[in-house]
This record gives structure tokens, sequence and C-alpha cells, in this order.
């Protein structure tokens, strides 16, 4: 592909896939308000380079509760992303397989947990809603250790869905409901991507939640809504999740240092600072900007992971530097999924590891785990802790 950046493939993204499934990866909650200040807040760090310094050479691993990755990033847990490409979280699997990095498979996958752990020779995580109550959540964490993955991603910031407004102008819930007349208004920006349409049948249209086995079967897409609406974790939850897990959980949408404290004390073994990439709670601060309160609240307990915002290596750098051991990225690899699959995913990664690599040759640091706050200069209200 030619995309020079991330938003390149935002535009090819758009360009490709209906404006229903574009704003689904797109969108935000309410105004958009937070979802926009993830990007942007990362202007208000300044990076701080080391002149005549040779970094001819970058490492770029590190270490993710004891895996060894290539890069310090991780393909999040994007929802649906079967809608975005034919079989599309095995693709993205497989990308991030051959990138040496990890998996993230969201509980609302379109594929089946076995079948995206064959997928890729990568480590995979698999990310958890109570979907259905607590024995359909058990059997699918049994079903995710049987296959393999590594680790839980709890993800504790969805009690409701969030009013993303959207999804509501562009027909999502009509389309998705399986009655022909209040479809009827909304099918022309499908018929208006034939290339999509085309095979987006071929993968057999409507997809079912695989990984979610309600009595009657597999969960139909038509339920996501009001099945959320049902599935709130708290932290009560946890004891029941380490006896089914009983291996390394991430507690992920961890947005205050009160919650990171009760993250630790809860048996968590890391955390993701996280607002969701601003798809929930609108209003809230960036995720940047709540990161070194979280750092500080965790004091090296546990391993700090961040994600919401993502569109650069530097973007990374500066995540890093303030003290998360590795970031996630949603929206910047569900864009390449969705321009061109594998090859777009593929162009994704490769765009945010060179980012990554000038930014740190260009900042005279030989290492990610040498990057920390002596490399950027932050707001000092940022460092005034709760």
């Amino acid at each position: 592909m030619n995309a020079i950046n991330i938003e390149d493939l935002r535009l090819a993204a758009k360009r490709r896939l209906p404006r229903a499934v574009f704003d689904y990866i797109d969108g935000g909650a309410e105004t958009e308000r937070t979802m926009c200040e993830n990007s942007r807040v990362f202007d208000d760090v300044i990076l701080r380079p080391r002149s005549g310094v040779a970094t001819y050479q970058c490492d770029l691993t590190t270490n993710v509760l004891g895996e060894k990755t290539a890069l310090p990033l991780i393909l999040a847990p994007v929802g649906s992303s079967r809608m975005f490409y034919p079989r599309g979280e095995e693709v993205a699997a497989r990308v991030a397989g051959e990138a040496g990095t990890i998996y993230a498979l969201s509980t609302l996958a379109g594929c089946a947990v076995e079948d995206v752990k064959a997928a890729t020779r990568g480590p995979v995580w698999y990310q958890l809603y109570i979907i259905g109550g607590r024995d359909v959540a058990t059997a699918a964490i049994e079903r995710a250790k049987n296959a393999g993955c590594l680790a839980l991603a709890v993800t504790i910031d969805t009690p409701v869905v969030g009013m993303r407004e959207r999804d509501l102008r562009n027909g999502v819930r009509e389309v998705v409901s399986g009655k022909y007349f209040q479809m009827f208004p909304h099918l022309f920006q499908f018929l208006a991507r034939p290339r999509w349409l085309a095979a987006y049948l071929r993968d057999g249209g409507l997809m079912k939640f695989p990984n979610i086995v309600l009595k009657d079967g597999p969960m139909p897409y038509a339920d996501v809504g009001a099945a959320l609406a049902n599935a709130m974790v708290s932290w009560d939850d946890f004891p029941w999740i380490r006896d089914a897990w009983k291996g390394p959980i991430i507690a992920k949408g961890v947005h205050t240092a009160d919650d990171a404290r009760r993250a630790i004390d809860h048996g968590a073994n890391a955390v993701v600072v996280s607002n969701h990439g601003g798809r929930q709670l609108d209003g809230v601060a960036a995720s940047l900007r709540v990161l070194p309160e979280v750092i500080a609240a965790v004091n090296g307990q546990i391993e700090v992971l961040f994600d919401s915002g993502i569109r650069r290596g530097s973007d990374v750098v500066k995540a890093l530097c303030l003290g998360a051991r590795a970031v996630l990225v949603g929206r910047a690899y569900a864009y390449g999924l969705g321009a061109s699959g594998g090859a777009g995913v593929k162009r994704a990664i490769d765009i945010l590891r060179a980012d990554i690599l000038r930014t740190m040759q260009l900042l005279g640091c030989p290492s990610v785990r040498d990057l920390d706050r002596s490399f950027v200069n932050v707001p000092q209200e940022w460092l005034m802790h709760n």
C-alpha cells in the first residue's frame, strides 16, 4: 500500500467500507470530544532529544507479562472485525504474529477463539465481557484457556454501551435487525460499496458471535446492545474470574489512581489505562492525561499498559516515556484492516514501527526500555497525583 501515515489508512478504509461500518470504527461517544482529545493531547508532551548520540540500531523489544515482543505495541481487542474484512480477526492475528507481537481477541469477535489462535504464530489474549451471564462467560474462559490464550483482559468500563450517535444516525440497529422495512432506508450505503458487499456475502453475511454460546447457540449480532447492558463486570467478579482462568489477568479501562489500586488489590497482573477510545463516557480526561496518575499509584507493583488515541510512533514513544510498558492500538490497525485486510494491518504496523524507530534515533535513545520521563516535558498539572 502507498499509505504514508495512519490517516491515509483511515481515508482508504472510508472509501472501501459502507458508512455504517466505517463509522463503527471511526466514531466515539456523544460529541466525540474525548475521542478527539485522546489524540490531540499528545501535542502537550514535548520531546527532549539527546543530540550527538549514535543510534544506528535501536532495540524495540520489550517484555509484557513475561512474553517477549518485537515491538512495544499490541493489537487491541476490536469487536466485529469480521465486518471490516472477511475473517478479520484471524487476518489481524496472523499479521500480529508475523510482526512478533500480541493480538487481543474481543469477546464480540466474529471468529472463534480456536480459529484465531490457530491463525497466528504469536501470542493471543482474550478480552472478556460477561455476556450471557457467569456460566456462559466461564465456558468462554475455558475455551480461551484450552486454545492457548496467554492472558485474560477483563474490560471494566462498559456497564452500559456509550451513546454513539453516529451508529444511531447511520442505521446500524436497523440494518442488523433483519426486518426489511426498517433496513430499506439504509441499504444504499451498502450497495454503493459492491467490492465490500461481495466479500461480506462470501464470508457468510451478518455474523454471529461464536465465542458467546447461549442456550440457543452463538449469540446473534442484533443482541449486542442489550447484552452489554446486562454484562457489567464489577470488582466482585474478579475472584471467580481468577479461579476460572488461573493465569495472568489484565484490568482494562482503568482511569484513576483509585481504580489502579483496586485492580492490584483484586489480583490483576496488569492494567490498561484507557477510556475505551472515547467510545464510552464523553467528557472524561484523555487517557494520556491520567497515565502519570496511574503510574504513581501502581508504583511498580504491576505492569501498566496504555491505549486510546495512538496515531503515530511518536505517540507510542511518549506513552512509554510516561511509564507505560507497552501500548495497545485499536483504530490504527482497524483502519488498515478495513482498507485492505492483512496488507493494511501490516502497513499500519510497519508505519508505527518505522515512526518509533525514527523517533528513538532522533531522541538519541538506543532501547525502548531506556525511555523515561527525562526524554519529555510534561505539563506540571499532570504530575499532581491523588
